[in-house]
């Protein structure tokens, strides 16, 4: 007996291989093991470039165990270049950028928002608020120290906007989240610029830590933040599931037997530690949350199996590459990253949008 062909042009259910422009499973880990691959090779990349011109040969040299290195500088300087500044400045980016990233994500999944940010929470400005009060009241003058002052802080502005979206009507509705984050950054960022114009002290400490650097950088900061970083990356992971049910509506997801609240709840507190923490650290940087979450989706869908992974790595081989830029444009200075990530990323954004429409949640 002769089968028919389906009428409408399309294959066969056992043959159909998925939505166009979506690759396969096994095409994806390649590609996010290449992107792993690519991340090591900028971080190599990155020990070796600078303001100081040491090379990538002297500098392996230096890293693994030559203090002299192949120059003959007695002095150590350029060992402790490589070993105290480059290479933990390097680790820093790529947990920062990964950070930044997986909380954009899923703060694009909490909110069904593919342009929401962070920042829609006040988890920035509440790292800021802290800072301010840091410097200016406690003073603390150390990066180590604004750490655990931007963790605070970050953690009282997103336990405020979930207090105030859960009050009322439509209680804990994405709306309702975003409009009591915005309330709570606008209010946040008045008290921080009164600060600053009333002590300048305080801003004169400040503004380098709020334009986004990796300068300084060590590696306690590092290992301040990294279990924080952790924690919050496992959590968005062990999610991944639940933000793709919740991507269908809150309706069709309690009808799946997806707790909403207590998953709104857990996302709010992924992006809390991850954004904190990172803001904590290298200070507010733009961009990262926003757009790579975009980007990805537009590569692999918005499947939060793959997207958080591969924002993960695309965000910190974003970061790094950023860092590395800002510090050979404007030799022997250099541009914070935050700045860099700004001129580098808005361009690119703009034309994503230019180009298609927006990939949805």
């Amino acid at each position: 007996m002769v089968v028919d062909a389906p009428s409408s042009g399309q294959a066969p259910p056992g043959q159909r291989t998925g939505p166009p422009g979506v690759a396969g499973s096994a095409t994806r880990a390649v590609g996010l093991l290449a992107l792993v691959g690519i991340a090591l090779l900028v971080l190599l990349v990155s020990i070796g470039i600078g303001s100081r011109d040491i090379g990538l040969a002297q500098s392996w040299s230096l890293l693994w165990g030559d203090p002299g290195g192949m120059a003959g500088d007695t002095s150590g300087t350029e060992a402790a270049i490589v070993r105290d500044l480059r290479v933990p400045r390097g680790l820093l980016a790529l947990a920062v950028g990964a950070a930044l990233g997986v909380s954009g994500a899923v703060m694009q999944g909490l909110s069904r928002n593919p342009l929401a940010d962070p920042g829609l929470l006040g988890v920035n400005a509440g790292a800021s608020a802290l800072v301010v009060v840091a410097i200016g009241v406690f003073g603390v003058g150390t990066i180590t120290g604004y750490v655990w002052f931007g963790l605070v802080g970050a953690a009282l502005a997103m336990f405020v906007v979930h207090l105030l979206g859960a009050t009322g009507r439509s209680s804990g509705t994405p709306e309702r989240l975003v409009l009591a984050g915005s309330a709570v950054t606008a209010v946040l960022i008045a008290l921080v610029n009164a600060a600053l114009v009333l002590t300048p002290s305080t801003f004169d400490a400040f503004r380098f830590w709020n334009l986004g650097s990796l300068s300084g950088r060590r590696l306690d900061v590092l290992l301040t933040v990294a279990p924080f970083l952790a924690v919050g990356i496992v959590g968005a992971l062990a999610m991944a599931r639940a933000l793709d049910t919740l991507a269908l509506g809150d309706r069709a997801g309690q009808a799946l037997g997806l707790d909403v609240e207590r998953t709104r709840v857990l996302a709010g507190a992924v992006v809390t530690v991850l954004a904190g923490a990172a803001t904590a650290a290298v200070g507010p940087i733009a961009f990262l949350g926003l757009a790579v979450p975009h980007v990805v989706r537009g590569i692999v869908g918005p499947t939060h199996r793959w997207l958080l992974p591969y924002t993960a790595v695309l965000g910190a081989i974003v970061l790094l590459v950023a860092d590395v830029v800002g510090r050979v444009v404007a030799p022997p200075g250099e541009i914070q990253v935050g700045v860099t990530t700004a001129v580098l990323g808005v361009p690119v954004f703009v034309a994503l949008c230019r180009r298609r429409r927006l990939v949805g949640v």
